[in-house]
């Protein structure tokens, strides 16, 4: 199975396991069972928004055991610049980064995008992702992912 983000992990030199799955999954349980991992080594990646104002989003990835802290989140953006976050719609999700709620992965993202992970996640020794198709993951290294989405790093786990 190829997508946009093993093209671009394949372009970039990032070896990466494909975890296929054998029925479609949307939540980190599911996933988890289908490519027989553990929950802590999955990363969730959220769509926020501004719940006004200009309607800005953001990519926020935790650990798929951790709950996100959105008001951590907006203080990493600068807490003057960015308004109360809440959660992105499905509908929000699918024209803002492509992907259709469930199968979200922090790469290949709109460039003006922020994406900010959870410092937890750098500390795994491997971590899944969507592969952007609901009916596979990928696992692959964390320091790669990070790279590669361009992310920043701060504790924005509850």
């Amino acid at each position: 199975m190829r997508t946009q983000i093993t093209d671009l992990l394949d372009t970039h030199g990032i070896p990466y396991r494909l975890l296929p799955h054998s029925e479609a999954v949307y939540t980190v349980e599911a996933a988890a069972a289908q490519r027989g991992v553990v929950a802590e080594e999955m990363v969730k990646s959220i769509l926020l928004r501004e719940k006004s104002g200009e309607r800005r989003y953001v990519m926020a990835c935790v650990l798929g055991h951790e709950r996100l802290d959105p008001k951590a989140v907006r203080m990493v953006l600068g807490d003057e610049q960015w308004r109360r976050l809440t959660f992105a719609l499905a509908t929000e999700i699918s024209a803002v980064t492509g992907y259709i709620k469930g199968a979200v992965a922090p790469l290949c993202l709109p460039e003006e995008l922020p994406v900010i992970f959870d410092v937890a996640i750098a500390d795994c020794h491997k971590v899944n992702i969507s592969s952007g198709d609901p009916m596979s993951g990928l696992e692959l290294d964390p320091q790669a992912l990070i790279m590669l989405a361009n992310a920043i790093t701060a504790d924005i786990a509850n």
